[in-house]
């Protein structure tokens, strides 16, 4: 039997949020969604990840890779007002047991857990319709701020003008 600090017997792996975004965005991309990081909302909270898949459905996946973040967050239920389908994204070492009690509402919230590399759906997300008039705001929101990141990152210059909200 090999000692736990034995060289040859691996530490367990430690993700952070970096690593599951990255394979959450890389499954999303497969299946042509696409999303971006750390998305403001107008109620003044930020999803950690915010998209829109092909058939124009809003997504918002928050990401948790410690027990004690995930079991201190109250304020995820604001997002479900900004989205069509809400996930979790979690790395494969944390416990997903919470996310299956009443007060994570598993009945209206996806599963997805991620490492660097790749993710996979474990639950998929119901399918709840925004309103028409909510989900094109949205939408542009999404649209308009992707084009700001993607302009202020070849012209830092230009941050100064518009905003990120």
């Amino acid at each position: 039997m090999m000692e736990a600090d034995s060289p040859l017997v691996a530490p367990p792996p430690s993700f952070v949020a970096a690593d599951v975004v990255r394979g959450i965005g890389r499954l999303f991309a497969r299946n042509d969604i696409w999303c971006l990081p750390e998305m403001a909302l107008r109620c003044g909270r930020r999803a950690d990840l915010m998209g829109i898949d092909a058939k124009g459905h809003v997504i918002i996946v928050e990401i948790k890779v410690s027990r004690a973040d995930l079991l201190g967050d109250g304020k995820w239920t604001d997002y479900l007002d900004y989205c069509d389908r809400f996930y979790w994204g979690l790395p494969p070492s944390l416990d997903r047991a919470p996310l299956e009690t009443e007060p994570f509402l598993p009945d209206q919230c996806g599963v997805i857990v991620a490492d660097g590399y790749d993710a996979e759906i474990l639950r998929p997300a119901p399918l709840r319709q925004l309103a028409a008039a909510r989900r094109k705001v949205e939408t542009e929101r999404l649209a308009r701020t992707s084009l700001r990141r993607l302009v202020t990152s070849g012209d830092p210059q230009t941050q100064q003008w518009g905003s990120e909200s």
